[in-house]
């Protein structure tokens, strides 16, 4: 699904990937008008045999964070023992099982007590899928759909119709890209306003024929560029807010890896919201936050312990509806059982939410922000009366 001009021939690229010899050669017999396909469905079939090759063994080096260098040292130690191991030598399968029982270990005890800055890092992981990744794991058919009707496309948020188990639904994303070239055209995931409008009419086509909406979001935030702002930034972020509490079908918004200020909002009043484990959602950057209050990014640690942006501190502020786990290690571990979990959560609030009526629904959805905060009210001091004497 995501695009990209690829410069090499099929023929080149099937050669470098034998596993996808079959593929290239089909495509190679596709007319010259179908190119633009070709090049989107060649690039999803690099994508998807990266991961399943990943998992197995190896044709893509596996990304840690610096939390994670336990685990790269013993991946180290495995690949070298599985060296020795295919030279029919030794037999090392008993000392190969023991090393990945270890490797499970080490990696339960680093994701049982993770902070939150090391939380934010997981949210960024090169390797997380994003909303591309889950449409077309979840979807049996999906179209996407492009344009404000206003001044253009963005392709940081990408959107369209989808069928997931015959249930229609719009689905709506922020989308960062899988590589340099793809990152540039999706502008990191921070959409300029087209995005936010595009995003909007969507939500009302949806809410003219009865699909529900479902938002994936996963952004450092709305494009913050000068243009930006002259063309209505924030005022098209305010117009999906104050639509998006009215739309008369079922909105369920998750967040699938940064939640970042009003990038995030844009998209993300629902009905429901939820997070994924390893995300975060914030006002604020750590780095940003660091950056006002300590002039340096040096205490984005200390900034993510205070601003209590992980899903937990997110569940216990009830500013969210729930948490849902990830695959041991992260949702980039397992990019496949993290969509399907998706995919069955969605499908089960659904049929919570569809039966409802649409004004008790809007009701409802009102008074969840509404009651959102804590507050207490101060009475006023007593005014002396021999101050107000005369007057």
């Amino acid at each position: 699904m995501e695009q990209v001009f690829l410069k090499k021939p099929f023929k080149k690229i099937a050669e470098q990937k034998p596993g996808l010899k079959f593929h290239a050669a089909m495509y190679l017999c596709c007319p010259p008008e179908n190119l633009k396909t070709v090049f989107i469905s060649f690039t999803c079939l690099l994508s998807v045999s990266s991961h399943i090759q990943n998992q197995f063994g190896d044709i893509m080096a596996m990304t840690f964070m610096d939390f994670e260098k336990p685990l790269e040292a013993l991946y180290e130690q495995l690949e070298k023992l599985k060296e020795v191991g295919d030279t029919g030598e030794l037999d090392v399968s008993d000392m190969v099982k023991e090393l990945e029982t270890r490797i499970q270990q080490k990696r339960k005890e680093i994701f049982s007590n993770l902070t939150g800055w090391q939380k934010v890092q997981l949210s960024r992981h090169p390797e997380r899928p994003y909303t591309l990744h889950y449409v077309t794991q979840m979807c049996e058919k999906f179209i996407e759909l492009h344009g404000d009707r206003y001044a253009g496309d963005d392709h940081a948020i990408i959107g369209g119709l989808g069928t997931m188990d015959g249930q229609t639904v719009m689905i709506i994303g922020h989308q960062k890209g899988t590589n340099t070239k793809m990152r540039q055209y999706r502008n990191f995931g921070m959409a300029n306003p087209e995005g936010y409008r595009k995003a909007l009419r969507l939500m009302k086509l949806a809410e003219r024929f009865g699909f529900p909406v479902v938002t994936l979001i996963d952004t450092p935030g709305a494009f913050p560029g000068l243009e930006a702002e002259q063309r209505g930034q924030a005022a098209a972020i305010a117009r999906n807010l104050f639509e998006m509490a009215q739309l008369r079908v079922p909105i369920i918004c998750y967040i699938i890896g940064e939640g970042a200020s009003g990038g995030a909002l844009g998209i993300g009043l629902g009905d429901k919201v939820f997070m994924l484990e390893h995300t975060w959602y914030s006002v604020i950057s750590p780095e940003n936050c660091s950056t006002i209050l300590w002039h340096s990014w040096d205490f984005k640690e200390q900034a993510a312990e205070a601003l209590k942006l992980d899903a937990d501190n997110m569940l216990n502020f009830k500013l969210i509806d729930g948490i849902l786990k990830e695959p041991l290690g992260g949702a980039h571990n397992a990019p496949n059982v993290m969509a399907a979990t998706l995919k069955q959560h969605i499908l089960a609030e659904l049929a919570k939410l569809v039966p409802q009526d649409p004004e008790e629904r809007i009701t409802t959805r009102i008074n969840k922000y509404s009651a959102m905060g804590n507050y207490r009210q101060i009475p006023a001091a007593p005014v002396s009366k021999g101050k107000n004497k005369g007057k």
